[in-house]
């Protein structure tokens, strides 16, 4: 028997008065974090909810998050985070691609009406013929009117449901949560991580920058929606015992403040959040208080420039370490070894119980020392399988190796680098963006023939999103139109920035868009 959901159950018998979560002024102990993911299990249970159904979830970093998260699992189901910016159509494929059986999403703001949209999402995928038998809406306030006339709220659904609860039995094997991902191209599949995948990551992650038990404090900035700051921050934090300190949205002045108060240890970011906390460094900032309390620094997502390792390691006094992984290596594959001199633009060597190895098209071993091969893993990371797809699976798994489908290369001491990102995927400020999913919606308007969509240099994302539009026949759109147009359909880090009207692409002899010829 293995459950995730253990993590949160040992630090609340052992730590029940520690704080486990922090938003704002709010403060919620182990127990109670504990107590109140149990009245979830409860709720779930007697909603018909049984052992191995998927329970989908929307919700900002606040405290609904893991409360939901690991009640979800007590009752035995599987955890379905969605992205918090999915519009009312995403919804519904994530909803009825998962056969989702339960849906439990939060209001949001009036900046990010979600609630609003994942309702209409829930609508579309009952309506359609999707398993989905119930929605709740998550409020900030517990007692308020959801902003939806006549949908229930979680406060009012959990009222009655007991703080106690025996965690269903599962087994290591058993799915425990399934991540979103369109791996290279195509639509969305559904990457099922196991018990085991979870427990094992969160376990090897914290043995490697040495955690100390009931003495951490997390600041999470990262989306919890997201495999870097469920299983590093939020999985890794409620092993040890460890207090979160959640951010709902990032915003630099409010990190550096937060690092300050709350006497942060551990900080991970994308890229663009480290260069986000340099620039926030006014004169009022101790930095020498946040520096003598900081010991660990993590990034993902992409390579960090030189600049912003050197410019942290002489503001904060601490080295980042930067890793390597993906949805279907839940995540971590690779980290930074602390054994050997930083080396700036590697995503480090194996973590334990990990091996890795560059192959060919073919599945052949590159073997040379600077060569260049696409990065296979294997070990106790690597997913089930995505959900309902044999083939896909097939594609990308053989004796135990996952393909990433990213080209690197490898130095004398085993340390890895990216070479080239997987296909045409694009990476905007730590989201994988995937151009094949915008060029079909952007060709669902009536003004678009046809569409290419590539990622450009960005300073503060990384990369930005363009696309390149030969128009209908006699169509009158505009570029902003176009922008704006895509704003409304798709989640706010994919829709295209700028738009360029052409009379044609170039292509190869057999039609297919040489892509790499476009900027």
């Amino acid at each position: 028997m293995l459950n995730l959901a253990f993590f949160l159950e040992e630090s609340a018998r052992k730590y029940p008065d520690r704080d486990a979560v922090v938003l704002g002024e709010k403060r919620l102990t182990y127990a109670q974090v504990n107590g109140a993911a149990n009245q979830v299990a409860n709720l779930l249970v007697a909603r018909g909810v049984r052992p191995g159904d998927k329970v989908a979830l929307s919700c900002l970093n606040l405290p609904y998050f893991p409360i939901v998260y690991y009640g979800i699992l007590k009752a035995g189901g599987v955890v379905v985070p969605l992205n918090v910016l999915l519009k009312g159509r995403e919804v519904a494929y994530h909803l009825a691609d998962s056969d989702a059986a339960y849906y439990l999403a939060f209001e949001g703001t009036e900046a990010l009406p979600m609630g609003v949209e994942a309702y209409a999402g829930y609508e579309q995928a009952v309506a359609e013929g999707a398993p989905c038998r119930g929605f709740l809406m998550i409020t900030a306030d517990p007692s308020a009117d959801p902003p939806i006339e006549g949908v229930e709220t979680l406060g009012s659904a959990l009222a009655g449901h007991p703080p106690h609860f025996h965690t269903v039995e599962t087994s290591p094997n058993d799915p425990c949560v399934i991540l979103y991902t369109s791996g290279t191209t195509g639509q969305a599949k559904g990457a099922m991580l196991s018990h085991s995948n979870l427990v094992m990551n969160a376990i090897a992650t914290n043995d490697m920058f040495a955690a100390q038990r009931g003495a951490e404090t997390h600041l999470i900035a990262l989306p919890l929606f997201h495999t870097f700051g469920a299983t590093v921050q939020m999985n890794g934090g409620f092993a040890c015992a460890a207090t979160l300190v959640l951010l709902p949205r990032f915003d630099a002045a409010q990190a550096v403040a937060l690092l300050e108060r709350e006497a942060v240890t551990i900080f991970a970011g994308v890229p663009t959040m480290w260069w986000g906390l340099l620039g926030a460094l006014t004169d009022d900032v101790d930095v020498a208080l946040i520096a003598s309390n900081l010991r660990v620094a993590m990034s993902g997502g992409s390579s960090l420039p030189v600049e912003i390792i050197r410019s942290v390691k002489e503001r904060f006094g601490v080295q980042i370490l930067e890793g390597y992984g993906l949805s279907e290596t839940s995540p971590v594959a690779t980290f930074t070894d602390a054994a050997f001199d930083p080396r700036p633009g590697s995503i480090g060597r194996p973590i334990w119980g990990i091996e890795c190895k560059l192959i060919d098209d073919d599945w052949n071993t590159v073997d040379g020392v600077g060569e260049l091969g696409e990065i296979a893993i294997r070990g106790h990371n690597i997913m089930l399988g995505y959900y309902n797809r044999p083939d896909a699976t097939a594609a990308v798994m053989r004796d135990g190796w996952f393909r990433s489908g990213d080209l690197g290369k490898r130095d004398e001491d085993g340390f890895y680098y990216i070479v080239d990102r997987a296909k045409d995927m694009i990476i905007r400020g730590g989201f994988n963006v995937y151009p094949r999913e915008i060029e079909e919606v952007l060709m669902t308007h009536e003004g678009v023939s046809l569409a290419a969509v590539i990622g450009v240099p960005d300073e503060e994302h990384g990369e930005e999103i363009k696309a390149f539009v030969i128009p209908v026949a006699g169509a009158v759109v505009t570029a902003e139109e176009l922008v704006a147009w895509g704003k409304d359909q798709m989640a706010a880090y994919k829709y295209p920035r700028s738009v360029e009207f052409v009379a044609s692409l170039p292509m190869t002899a057999t039609g297919k868009i040489l892509k790499r010829e476009l900027a």
